[in-house]
């Protein structure tokens, strides 16, 4: 190996992907143009990659002379990759910041429709915490605070909408209860 390729480098992220279930892209973006520059070549190393880690338990992988961190959750799995001589706990908290603040933006509701109902936000998330392979921010909080991307601003749901309204009606009936306790003492006065 030459020297060039151990120095330290800012450009940590190689790529970052997700894959469904079935191994099919939902996002992913490669910060290293020369890494794979098809999308024919990138299909095929998503393929590659899903291929080994699927059925896995583990968090790490080495394959084509790069380093894969990922993470699965109900039928989506995230991949981040850099080089092999990348260290594996900062690719991990790159991973885990991704994690958490999609976790937040699709309501812990991590799973495929949710996630490609929201990909705007999903894209605003993994901009904020890399850019052309820089890690600009790990801290999940961090990331949603610049996203400045709230449950609120979300389309309602059937779901949304029955829960909005319960709690409106929970607060109409402690408004009501509590009027109706200052009626009574105003009464007895």
């Amino acid at each position: 190996m030459d020297s060039t390729s151990l120095e330290p480098s800012l450009y940590t992220v190689k790529a970052i992907f997700i894959l469904d279930n079935d191994g099919n892209r939902l996002l992913s973006k490669y910060y290293d143009p020369e890494l794979y520059p098809s999308m024919k070549e990138q299909k095929n190393f998503e393929r590659n990659v899903f291929n080994k880690t699927h059925k896995a338990d583990n968090e790490i992988a080495f394959l084509e002379g790069m380093t894969i961190v990922y993470k699965s959750s109900i039928d989506l799995f995230f991949y981040v990759v850099g080089s092999a001589q990348e260290n594996e706990l900062m690719l991990m908290s790159v991973l885990n910041c991704m994690f958490e603040s999609l976790s937040h933006i699709l309501r812990k509701n991590v799973e495929r429709r949710c996630l490609l109902d929201n990909m705007e936000g999903v894209f605003l998330v993994v901009d904020e915490i890399i850019d052309g392979g820089v890690i600009l921010e790990s801290d999940p909080q961090q990331v949603l605070q610049k996203v400045n991307y709230r449950a609120d601003e979300n389309p309602l749901t059937e779901q949304s909408v029955a829960q909005h309204l319960t709690e409106k009606l929970a607060l109409t009936t402690n408004v009501l209860q509590s009027a109706k306790e200052q009626i009574k003492w105003s009464i007895l006065k």
